[in-house]
């Protein structure tokens, strides 16, 4: 049996996986980093790579190399109460709680909003209904209809964003040099991307997406382990270097663009779908935004349904006997419909204190997952680093939501190395792993 995927096969696996992952956050946030980062773009743009395609990629390499069958395979090597509490966290956070509704409140932004003026309250709400009333159709129908949308959906939304970019790169409005960095972009612009990179959700969705694309090698024929894990490790280079691709382009087109918008950049409420907003108006007038209000409408829908049939049938697995099938997916719908409407700035003003406690958890068990048979993948590993992790990411979240906390912020600030840059749980998660290591070999000498 040919154990090795043909280039054309490896394509379209890559493909897959590409818009597997391209949503909502991918068109915004790299839009919003080139837009403040201005002169320290590069340094913000390797930052963001690291986490919105290196962490990512990270992932899938993750899930071949542990042979992992999933997020519940592989939380599970932690402890079965982590497997449970992480697993229903990261997909609460890529499903109804941000995500889903994030693709809903990204469609508006940036397709409906310009077309309507006025108060978007009550447009807002009747475009969601009718977003969530599509998304749950098809989650409880699924069917060849839906695999041809995506056939033509991704193509197509891709040639009209190639377009855009390559008009705005090659008529750009201001150049780079005139735009100066501001916020955090401008004291340490790599660990401003770098952390901006959690936003779009992709380091926690690889660990959601990983086993999908495992099956679909074991589908083609590909069943050694280690052939399996070296095609998994192909077909996410071929993903995430077209991720990467496009992010740099986004993120400069953000920063050429910056005198569009250079007034409302202050506003805590401007995000990156407002930006693309102005940008596709300006180079491609009215005609352009119905364009992309269509386009994006149907990329981000398509996400939408493939989050919330992931989120229904891993639910189903985790609580059988609860809810069936279809009373997910309606609960999932229904959940995502009302949190959409708070607005895109609010739901991604929301998610920040989520995401930097969960990414750190993401990554070190990634890290753990691809290190995994060095020490054995034993338990006793897992549990130290991770309890070093969790641990840290408390006081992550300290520094993220301040308040009433931020006086234990302050004080971690005096000790905890790399807190400052948002990432303390480095040094607690290395001396969790070196702990692990020698209860580990330890319990080796005494057996």
């Amino acid at each position: 049996m040919n154990q090795k995927l043909t280039i054309r096969q490896l394509a379209l696996i890559g493909s897959m996986l590409f818009g597997l992952f391209f949503g909502a956050g991918n068109l915004i946030f790299p839009m919003i980093l080139g837009a403040k980062a201005g002169t320290a773009l590069p340094a913000a743009l390797a930052g963001l790579l690291v986490t919105a395609v290196g962490i990512p990629l990270l992932g899938i390499v993750s899930m071949g190399i542990s042979r992992s069958e999933g997020l519940i395979h592989l939380s599970g090597r932690v402890s079965r109460r982590f497997c449970y509490l992480f697993t229903c966290a990261l997909y609460l956070t890529i499903g109804p709680l941000f995500a889903i509704p994030r693709c809903a409140a990204t469609s508006f932004t940036i397709g409906v909003r310009p077309l309507v003026g006025g108060n978007p309250v009550l447009p807002q709400v009747v475009f969601t209904v009718l977003f969530f009333a599509a998304v749950l159709f098809f989650a409880l129908r699924p069917s060849k209809i839906l695999d041809s949308v995506g056939k033509f959906l991704n193509p197509a939304f891709l040639v009209f964003l190639g377009v855009m970019l390559v008009t705005a790169l090659v008529n750009p409005v201001n150049p780079l040099s005139a735009v100066p960095a501001s916020g955090g972009y401008g004291e340490g612009a790599f660990f401003a991307g770098f952390l901006q990179g959690y936003d779009t959700l992709d380091a926690l969705a690889s660990l959601a997406f990983g086993i999908i694309v495992i099956r679909t090698i074991r589908q083609l024929g590909v069943t050694e382990p280690g052939a399996v894990a070296g095609s998994t490790v192909r077909a996410g280079v071929v993903s995430m270097a077209l991720m990467a691709l496009i992010y740099a382009a986004t993120a400069l087109v953000g920063a050429q663009s910056y005198a569009l918008y250079a007034a409302e950049l202050a506003d805590p409420g401007f995000t990156g779908g407002d930006a693309f907003a102005i940008i596709s108006h300006h180079y491609f007038g009215r005609g352009g935004s119905l364009l992309l209000a269509a386009t994006v409408t149907l990329c981000c829908m398509k996400t939408a349904i493939g989050l919330v049939t992931a989120c229904s049938e891993t639910f189903l697995e985790l609580f059988p006997g609860k809810l069936d099938y279809p009373k997910w997916a309606v609960v999932f719908t229904g959940a995502s419909l009302l949190i959409s409407n708070i607005g895109l700035s609010q739901i991604i003003a929301l998610s920040a204190p989520v995401l930097y406690f969960l990414c750190p958890l993401a990554i070190v068990l990634i890290l753990l997952g691809i290190a995994g048979n060095w020490f054995g993948h034993a338990r006793v590993v897992y549990g130290c680093a991770m309890g070093a992790s969790l641990a840290a990411a408390v006081l992550e979240l300290a520094r993220v939501v301040g308040g009433s906390v931020q006086p234990l912020a302050d004080w971690t600030a005096g000790w905890l190395p790399l807190y400052g840059y948002g990432l303390g749980w480095v040094v607690p998660a290395a001396l969790g792993f070196g702990v692990g290591l020698l209860l580990n070999a330890g319990r080796g000498r005494r057996g």
